[in-house]
């Protein structure tokens, strides 16, 4: 009996053992010819050229087929922008819960044992949580920890050597949103490193990739990380301070609050996909200013460029390139019949690189005007992160152009990880001159 893992929409088996690994590739790709000659089309998010440059395969789909039945999903994958733009918003035919198409959907249960994440809600539950959570998570509470925040960049930076490679993802993109969550959190300095652990191993429960020893790694982080904020969580009731676990504990909307298990789940994510999504922002953007320095050049020259850039980058190559959710009701959709209960695939990378919205799509232009994208989603499910992720790229990049009068890769093309939801570099060696 194989054992399958579901992570938003993409279906694949799990890798184990070793006759898991033979049977694999010549399984999918059977499911990949058959997908080719049904639709002229093919979405292949395990392919290694896929993982390295997704884009051509995005314009493929949206050119050929643009809602677009996988063998290997087993769903609707859909790559136009106003397709994706819609879907997200619309949570009463697309839901983020697949428990709500009845029958027709497959049973989920939760990997971690305090239950759901408010990814996988929807209203009422998830209008009750989001609102419990706004309340902590608070603008006021972010904007305090920018001069916190401009310290550990300019800390960090300040120790790099001239002409001498060093990679930044290790140096910079990895260890700065973890540390800016813990600070938030409340989390002691000794503590950070076991944190950045807990959170890469937590955050690998997002990707259709993961194998079934990493699976094992994620659960065992996860209970690690719940046994400790337990501990915290009752500190903070005893002794509440200024921080985001006080706040989380105290935050109530007509008489209600956070159960333990609902602060424990939320606790995860905060901190595994907002660890993810700021490293991927600033490698990925680093990376993509680095091949276009034109545009380097012009946010060097005038700095007050520096929000639209970051906007920029998030449309250009973001961190985030796919959501799912489950089909709610029978549809017909650019003369496709969807079915209750089937999953939908949303393109969110390839919805940002749409020429039907976005003039020069493949261009990168830090002034660009316009349309916004959907990198941080849509409707109810806007990453609630998304003000700190922006401010934690807009310190880290403005710094970068501050420090240094030269940025320069080392590597042509340097390689990114074996992901599919998530986007983001392995490595990304560089040399730097004041």
């Amino acid at each position: 009996m194989s054992i399958v893992q579901r992570s938003r929409g993409l279906k694949v088996p799990l890798l184990g053992d070793s006759a898991k690994e033979l049977i694999k590739p010549v399984v999918i790709k059977g499911l990949l010819l058959k997908e080719r000659v049904q639709s002229g089309s093919v979405y292949a998010p395990l392919d290694d050229g896929f993982q390295q440059d997704p884009y051509p395969a995005y314009r493929a789909l949206r050119a050929k087929d643009p809602v677009h039945w996988s063998e290997l999903s087993r769903g609707w994958v859909f790559s136009r922008f106003e397709h994706v733009d819609a879907i997200l918003r619309d949570h009463e035919r697309f839901g983020s819960d697949e428990r709500r198409a009845g029958g027709a959907a497959p049973e989920y249960k939760p990997p971690f044992p305090e239950g759901r994440s408010i990814l996988v809600m929807d209203p009422p539950d998830h209008t009750r949580l989001r609102g419990l959570v706004a309340r902590a998570f608070t603008p006021r509470a972010i904007a305090e920890m920018e001069p916190r925040i401009k310290q550990i960049v300019d800390d960090v930076l300040a120790d790099v050597p001239d002409n001498e490679s060093f990679d930044i993802m290790e140096k910079l993109a990895y260890p700065l949103p973890v540390r800016v969550i813990a600070e938030m959190l409340g989390v002691p300095a000794e503590d950070q490193d076991r944190f950045k652990d807990w959170s890469d191993r937590v955050a690998r429960i997002l990707e259709p990739t993961i194998t079934s020893g990493e699976m094992s790694g994620a659960v065992a982080a996860a209970e690690e990380l719940s046994d400790y904020f337990r501990g915290i969580i009752d500190l903070r009731r005893a002794a509440p301070q200024d921080d985001l676990i006080s706040r989380l504990i105290a935050a109530e909307e007509d008489g209600e609050k956070l159960s333990m298990d609902e602060m424990l789940a939320m606790l995860r994510l905060l901190l595994a996909a907002g660890n993810e999504t700021t490293t991927n922002l600033i490698g990925n953007g680093l990376l993509a200013l680095l091949r276009h320095p034109d545009q380097l050049r012009r946010l060097q020259s005038d700095p007050s460029l520096m929000d639209g850039a970051i906007e920029e980058l998030l449309r250009y190559d973001g961190p985030v390139q796919t959501d799912g959710r489950t089909v709610l009701e029978d549809m017909e959709l650019e003369g496709k019949q969807l079915k209750r209960g089937q999953r939908a695939v949303l393109l969110i990378g390839s919805a940002n690189r749409d020429a039907r919205v976005f003039e020069r799509p493949n261009a990168l232009d830090i002034t660009r005007e316009g349309p916004a994208h959907v990198a941080f989603g849509r409707g109810i499910h806007h990453c609630i992160g998304a003000p700190l992720a922006r401010m934690e790229g807009r310190i880290a990049f403005t710094a970068l152009v501050e420090h240094f009068r030269e940025i320069r890769l080392v590597s042509a093309k340097p390689r990114f990880k074996n992901s599919v939801v998530l986007r983001g570099l392995r490595s990304l060696p560089v040399t730097v001159e004041r």
